[in-house]
């Protein structure tokens, strides 16, 4: 358990110092008050490098399963009465995960120490983004924290669930691309130079189409381990820091837009996240424009990005909702006419909600008939690639066994 130094003034003003092994800097505050001292400066007592990798606990992954349910759980506790503390305290005691059980006890101390529940949550970003903190803010204050946290649990399933296809869906293809490569090149750098000694000890001269498959395959020996992979690795590397700057990412998150079967896919799913993100805020009593600013920052899609900041722009300068919407370019006419009825009748929060359902369906569809396009011509690629070169093997003892003839 760390330890924190202190420094504090008592009741007549005299200043104290000391240190006290804690769990977190909330219970340094409740112990000092106990105590009837008044912090003015809590930190954190330094130690060694070896000492903080040997004696930090072991870390496990928090996954968004384990947030739902913990969310699910929350909310039927909070609804059946139970304080906040007893029903952290009870969920940390059941939790399995070891890294998940010491986050959810740093927040129970933490609402102990006089903080609220979404302050407490924010300490911990990696587990409980933005979109959490902010609905649970409305929530306490609203006092419907019960109800924020069960849609909140269905949003996360939902968000989840869109994921897990478009995994799912790329998953396959990259697969077969993987085999196939790896099975060329195992042909080319095994296979055909065995075919080529054989070849040679015939001393017959090889057609044209067999003679060009084994210079191919020289070259790609020769150059395969000084040229192609070391090329490959700096690719990937450039284009991984090429995309982290704001220009890189503007020009690729463009060219993904644009891309024929996949530009479509893409915007239909940034369209489901953006529909589904923002009706969840604005139901849950968060501000349009807070609610924009949150959703825009995880678009995903830089192009999106910027069309929902200067939709975020426009109406804090006292536009309408869609009109502006339209104008990025980058929302289909039905969306923007769509989220029009919803402002119009004041039922917004329902109206994005019926979108992200309407595209949720439709980005299923796009998945299914990208899937079932792209099989066959993966398959006819893995099976024309090796036949091709199969052929070429084959086609000297064919010329060879005419000539014995």
């Amino acid at each position: 358990m760390p330890r924190f130094l202190w420094e504090g003034k008592d009741p007549i003003g005299s200043l104290k110092k000391g240190e006290y092994e804690a769990p977190n800097e909330a219970a340094v505050r409740v112990f000092l008050r106990g105590m009837r001292i008044t912090p003015t400066k809590i930190t954190l007592k330094p130690t060694s490098i070896f000492a903080t990798k040997l004696l930090a606990p072991r870390q496990q992954k928090i996954k968004t399963k384990d947030v739902v349910v913990f969310t699910r759980q929350f909310s039927t506790m909070i609804d059946a009465g139970l304080p906040l503390v007893q029903g952290l305290d009870i969920l940390a005691s059941q939790q399995v995960n070891k890294s998940f059980k010491r986050v959810i006890t740093d927040i129970k101390e933490t609402v102990e120490g006089g903080s609220t529940l979404a302050d407490a949550l924010k300490k911990h970003p990696r587990v409980f983004d933005e979109l959490y903190v902010n609905l649970v803010s409305a929530g306490e204050v609203g006092g419907i924290l019960d109800t924020i946290l069960h849609r909140l649990a269905i949003h996360m399933e939902k968000m989840e669930a869109l994921k897990r296809k478009v995994k799912g869906a790329m998953l396959y293809p990259i697969i077969v691309v993987l085999v196939a490569v790896a099975v060329i090149a195992a042909l080319l750098v095994f296979v055909i130079p065995t075919f080529e000694k054989m070849f040679a000890d015939f001393g017959e001269q090889l057609p044209a189409f067999t003679q060009m498959v084994i210079n191919f395959s020289k070259w790609a020996r020769y150059w395969g381990w000084r040229v192609i992979l070391p090329g490959v690795i700096a690719l990937v590397i450039f284009f991984h820091r090429f995309y982290k700057t704001t220009k890189g990412r503007l020009i690729i998150d463009a060219f993904f837009l644009k891309l024929p079967l996949f530009g479509d896919l893409i915007r239909k799913i940034a369209i489901a996240r953006f529909t589904r993100t923002l009706g969840t805020m604005i139901s849950s009593g968060v501000p349009i424009l807070d609610g924009l600013e949150i959703v825009g920052r995880t678009a995903g899609n830089r192009i999106i990005q910027n069309g929902i900041e200067s939709t975020r722009k426009s109406i804090s300068e006292g536009k309408t909702f869609a009109e502006p919407l339209a104008a990025t370019g980058v929302f289909p006419p039905m969306v923007v006419q769509m989220i029009a009825v919803g402002e119009s009748t004041g039922a917004l929060d329902s109206m994005l909600a019926k979108i992200a359902d309407f595209y949720e369906e439709e980005v299923d569809a796009a998945i299914e008939a990208l899937t079932s396009l792209i099989e066959p011509i993966l398959i006819v690629f893995l099976g024309g690639a090796i036949g091709v070169l199969l052929i070429a093997m084959y086609l000297p003892i064919f010329t060879m066994a005419s000539a014995i003839k």
